[in-house]
């Protein structure tokens, strides 16, 4: 490996580039509000895991029905919380991206084509597969650990 080419840590952690200060704060504010609001949903099933298991794991056809509950619980809350210090955010943007895949598939199948209940789920899956694509931003965890690998 050259002195140029990056190392595998840093091409995950590494953001896309924008000098725009207010694309930077947006990317930011993204990040936060998504995070933010995922940690709820992680909470929520943490509150009911039987009933999650019930009605959403066990109806979507998978084993283990609050095993599952607990791994999306605790997906939804730890890598969210990465995702809002914007830490390892492509793998967190990943896992969080998978559950919303299953989130969709859930209300495909419990509620067809009907938009509202596949609303927030999309939303979503869109905001972590931009994550995914992009990174953290400069305002991030990934950044300072990026700033230190290169210098």
């Amino acid at each position: 490996m050259t002195a140029s080419s990056p190392s595998p840590l840093q091409r995950l952690i590494a953001s896309n580039r924008s000098e725009d200060a207010l694309f930077q704060i947006l990317w930011l504010g993204v990040r936060l509000a998504a995070g933010g609001l995922m940690i709820h949903n992680g909470l929520d099933k943490l509150a009911d895991i039987q009933g999650f298991a019930d009605n959403v794991v066990t109806f979507i056809g998978l084993p283990y029905p609050v095993f599952f509950t607990y791994c999306a619980a605790y997906v939804e809350i730890v890598c969210a919380v990465c995702v809002i210090l914007g830490l390892l955010t492509r793998f967190n943007a990943l896992l969080l991206l998978g559950t919303m895949g299953v989130a969709i598939f859930f209300h495909l199948k419990a509620d067809g084509l009907e938009i509202p209940p596949l609303e927030t789920a999309s939303l979503y899956a869109t905001i972590y597969a931009f994550l995914l694509i992009n990174g953290s931003g400069r305002w991030s965890l990934d950044a300072l650990i990026a700033q230190k690998l290169e210098s």
